[in-house]
């Protein structure tokens, strides 16, 4: 069976979709729309726009969106079995498996983006990648920080998990992490706790877009990042949706997951190769490959 997966913010790349807007007649119309849905050139920034650029979340994350779903519909036979993406991706991927129309997602993705840019401003935070300790360990040194925010935020795979939260926060369980045998703790160049309590601003602004935006029955089950499961119906789709910007994305487990329900093949469609890697250190017997 065949899983396809999306990409989420950090997939950017100077010139992403450049090539796809000079050659494919349905890439530079849905690329045109985006950026009429927008209100901006996007296109610009992705063209020909620097890193720094790509990297304010206000473009990336509607960028990144745009380049993985421009790539789904352009693709030959594009059939997946389930999807799945990582944070951001899981927009990408109900647009690609018919929950939404690529209006209707490209606007929750700004929508989505203002709001976390928001969220960040209000409470002034940061996230940090743990690297060789177990997740329980650091699920174990978050819970033991009590005067202070922080959070496990993305499993990604056996080893590595970023945790969430307050700077303070983070900089204490970072400390306790390497104590506790870490290889490395890292602070992320990153605007705030995504995935964490610190969110809640952004979580109820997207609640009220999310709950007026039609979605519609999936063509295959989405393995979504809180859930882990694949879900097909469609409030349960939308409820997850909403949780997913202060929950961790299980991305290891929804990996996982797939594998047990019968994925042997991992697709990933949007820019970069993040998610074979990831697949890969998860289930080393996946056959992985990009778009």
């Amino acid at each position: 069976m065949k899983a396809v997966v999306f990409p989420g913010q950090g997939a950017q790349f100077p010139g992403m979709g450049k090539e796809l807007y000079q050659q494919n007649p349905t890439a530079k119309e849905l690329l045109e729309k985006a950026n009429d849905i927008l209100g901006f050139r996007i296109t610009d920034i992705m063209f020909e726009g620097s890193e720094e650029a790509l990297k304010q979340t206000n473009v990336t994350q509607p960028a990144v969106f745009i380049h993985s779903v421009v790539m789904a519909k352009t693709a030959d036979n594009f059939d997946p079995d389930m999807v799945a993406g990582h944070s951001l991706g899981e927009f990408s991927a109900l647009v690609a498996n018919g929950v939404l129309s690529f209006e209707d997602g490209l606007r929750l993705v700004h929508q989505r983006a203002l709001a976390m840019q928001e969220a960040c401003e209000i409470n002034p935070s940061t996230m940090a990648a743990v690297l060789g300790l177990a997740d329980e360990m650091v699920e174990e040194i978050c819970a033991s920080i009590t005067d202070e925010i922080v959070v496990p935020a993305n499993y990604n795979c056996p080893g590595q998990l970023v945790i969430s939260g307050t700077k303070q926060g983070v900089a204490i369980a970072c400390e306790k992490m390497l104590a506790a045998g870490a290889k490395r703790a890292l602070v992320l160049p990153v605007g705030g706790a995504f995935h964490s309590p610190l969110m809640e601003p952004a979580r109820v602004k997207l609640q009220t877009a999310i709950v007026n935006t039609h979605f519609s029955l999936p063509s295959c089950p989405v393995y979504q990042n809180v859930s882990i499961t694949g879900v097909t119906d469609v409030e349960s789709i939308k409820a997850n949706l909403i949780s997913q910007l202060t929950a961790p994305v299980k991305w290891t487990q929804s990996v996982e997951q797939m594998v047990n329900d019968g994925a042997t093949h991992f697709v990933e469609c949007g820019p970069g190769k993040v998610l074979q890697g990831l697949v890969k250190k998860i289930y080393r017997n996946a056959e992985v490959s990009g778009l």
